[in-house]
């Protein structure tokens, strides 16, 4: 069984200070032969992954093969979106398949959300510390 991986809250304001702190992790994600690395936010209260306009172009993908519509709700409800599978790759764990709603939009950072981030890894957030923890799944069934 993997060890959990530590990950510190990110500033995201530094006129806000503490406040705004929010967990962001490094991730690498891959498709096409293209590998992107960058930051994305862990939250546990959206439904779906999300995935920007321009990170989508960078890995390769082309809106228009794209035909999965998913809906979003939300500031993103009438954005268009559609579903993205690629490879991701979180700190030293085994790469794992992730489903995007790949938006039109740009005005939204990467999310990890319900589905399908934290049906792989659990997470678990220590806010008052600064710090959360990601693993894979242990396999348990619910």
């Amino acid at each position: 069984m993997a060890q959990p991986e530590q990950f510190p809250y990110m500033l995201t304001d530094p006129a806000l200070g503490e406040a705004s702190l929010l967990p962001f992790m490094p991730i690498t994600l891959e498709s096409g032969g293209r590998r992107l690395e960058l930051n994305a936010l862990v939250d546990s209260g959206s439904a779906v992954n999300v995935l920007p306009h321009n990170v989508g172009l960078q890995l390769g993908a082309a809106w228009e093969q794209q035909t999965i519509a998913v809906r979003l709700t939300g500031n993103l409800a009438n954005e268009p979106a559609r579903a993205l599978l690629v490879s991701a790759t979180v700190g030293l764990f085994a790469p794992v398949r992730l489903a995007f709603a790949w938006t039109r939009s740009d005005a939204v950072p990467v999310i990890l959300g319900q589905v399908n981030f934290f049906m792989e890894y659990d997470v678990h957030f220590y806010r008052s510390r600064g710090i959360f923890e990601v693993e894979p799944k242990t396999g348990r069934k619910v």
